[in-house]
Formats: C-alpha cells, structure tokens, sequence
C-alpha cells in the first residue's frame, strides 16, 4: 500500500509542516495537508497508510457534528487528505479532555497517578484509583504546545499567570471543550465505542475563539470497545482500543519513550494500524471508507477555495 509522506506545492508558495501535516497559507485560508505521517512521544515514528485520509474525513464529520457548540476552521475538502481553512492566530495550548485515568505518557494522569502524585494539573484525585477507571466527571488537563522537545503540563493557573488567555476567554475556551467532549461522547456512545479522552486547539479569529487542527480522530483521541471495557477492566486488562494508544503501547514494551532512536516497525504492525484507523473512522460515522486515489494538485485545491 502506498503511503502519502509529503507534499510540496511550491506555487502556492511557502511550506510549514508538522509531525503530521503540510501546511499552506494562501489569501485568508490555509491548506492543511494530512499526511500518513504518525508521531508519538512528540516525534513522527513511521508512515501509516490511508491514516491522512482517516484524519481529514473524520474531523470533518466531527466538524460538522459540532459547528454548533464553537466556531471552527473548515472551509471546504476538496480532497480526502485536503482541508481548506481558516487562518486562525493558534493558541499555544493543547487543551486535554479526560473521562478516564490512563495513558502512558509523560503527561498523562496516570502516569503520575502511579508514582504517587494526588494533585496533578493543580486537580486534586481520590486515593484508590485504578488504570483505564473512569472518573466521576472529565478534567481538563492542559499542556503547552512544544515547537521544540516535548510538550509539558500546565495548570488553568499558570495559563492566567503568564497571560496566554485571561480568565474570561480560558472559561469560554474550558467551557467549549467540555461541551465539545460531551458531544463527542453521545455520538461515540450510539456507536459502541468509549471516547476515553482527547486533545483540543483552539485559536482566535476575527476576536472570537475557534476550533482549529483535527478533533475526535485517532491521533487525538483514545477510543475503547464500550462492551468489553467492564469486564476486561475487571480482570486488569487493557480495552480493546482503535487508536494510537496501540502503537504507544508497543513502543513502551520495546524500551522506547521519545528519547534515542525508535525500534522499527514491522510491516505487519503498520498494517494493523492502517486497518484500527479504519475500522473507527466507519465505526463512528457508519459509512465505508473510500480511498481517495485522486493526485494533490493546486488545482484541485483551488478550485473549491470561494476566495480563488
């Protein structure tokens, strides 16, 4: 299977890419390129095919579930791996939503749960908790968005201290996540599945806050099979899950946690990862999905820009 690692579009001028997408700025908008990139510990890992078409279809299935409870940056895909934007001015924050405790990086509750911390992300836990338990509300835990190294938490205090929002806007961006976690949570609940936790970014356009980057897909969000979770829970197994935490979990098993070179993926696994990214994008949205095998041109792209 072929993989999309790249795109370069030179006539539409300069290029900045993340661990996952390219990305154009032409007029007001701005071209987001999914790539079949994956990255986790804040590094990109491999190539994973089909997973750039996965990410863009599924947030924009998600954008449209939710246009009601915040403004958010799509325009139009004129392509399955293409997403037509707004310019929003990002907010450097990665705002993280969380109805369980798990996970196995360095900012995950867990993972200072069970070195014996008790206030994390300046909230107070309950002694007694077990991995992958359910909380009795969802928390916000904040990171700061690294452009260099890792990613690193932050209280809703800190955020106010150094001033990256006022306390109005951190309680509309709060608010908007929360509601936007609870919708995620009925929809993904119709469809068997257990929205575990997820990451929001947020940025200011024309003065009001927006949605911006992906949401609900498996590179932002933990997904687990509703009926299984319980009994497996149980017995202290890991859910069944159709996310990146899968690939996160075979990387810990190998040694590896960000730091030093990345063992090598296997073909078989990279497969197996392909088909999880699938398998939930027609889960949750109850379509097929359909290969897009059409070339990436500016044409393409342009043609359903309203500002070209």
């Amino acid at each position: 299977m072929a993989v999309l690692k790249s795109v370069d579009l030179r006539s539409l001028g300069k290029k900045y890419s993340g661990k996952v997408r390219d990305c154009y700025n032409v007029n007001d908008t701005k071209i987001l390129i999914a790539t079949d990139r994956i990255s986790a510990f804040d590094r990109v890992l491999d190539f994973i095919p089909y997973k750039g078409q996965v990410l863009t279809l599924l947030s924009k299935f998600w954008f449209e579930k939710t246009a009601d409870i915040v403004p958010n940056q799509m325009i139009s895909v004129p392509h399955s791996n293409v997403m037509i934007a707004h310019q929003a001015e990002p907010i450097p924050l990665e705002i993280v939503v969380r109805g369980y405790i798990s996970g196995v990086t360095n900012t995950s509750i867990w993972g200072a749960y069970e070195k014996g911390e008790r206030v994390i992300y300046g909230i107070k836990f309950p002694e007694g908790l077990r991995k992958n338990q359910k909380l009795m509300q969802p928390v916000i835990t904040p990171t700061t968005k690294a452009t260099k190294g890792h990613d690193e938490k932050i209280t809703k205090q800190e955020i106010i201290k150094r001033k990256i929002l006022t306390p109005k806007k951190y309680a509309q961006l709060e608010q908007a996540a929360l509601n936007l976690f609870k919708r995620g949570t009925e929809i993904c609940a119709r469809a068997g599945i257990i929205l575990v936790d997820t990451k929001y970014e947020f940025g200011i356009y024309k003065g009001k806050l927006m949605l911006i980057d992906e949401i609900h897909t498996p590179d932002s969000s933990r997904f687990w099979i509703r009926e299984t979770y319980r009994e497996r829970f149980k017995k202290g197994e890991e859910p069944e899950n159709f996310d990146k935490e899968f690939m996160r979990i075979w990387f810990k098993k190998k040694g590896y946690s960000g730091d030093g070179k990345p063992p090598k993926m296997p073909k078989s696994f990279i497969d197996k990862i392909s088909k999880r990214y699938i398998a939930i994008y027609e889960k949750i949205t109850g379509e097929k999905f359909i290969t897009d095998k059409r070339r990436i041109t500016k044409e393409l792209i342009l043609k359903y820009d309203p500002d070209n």
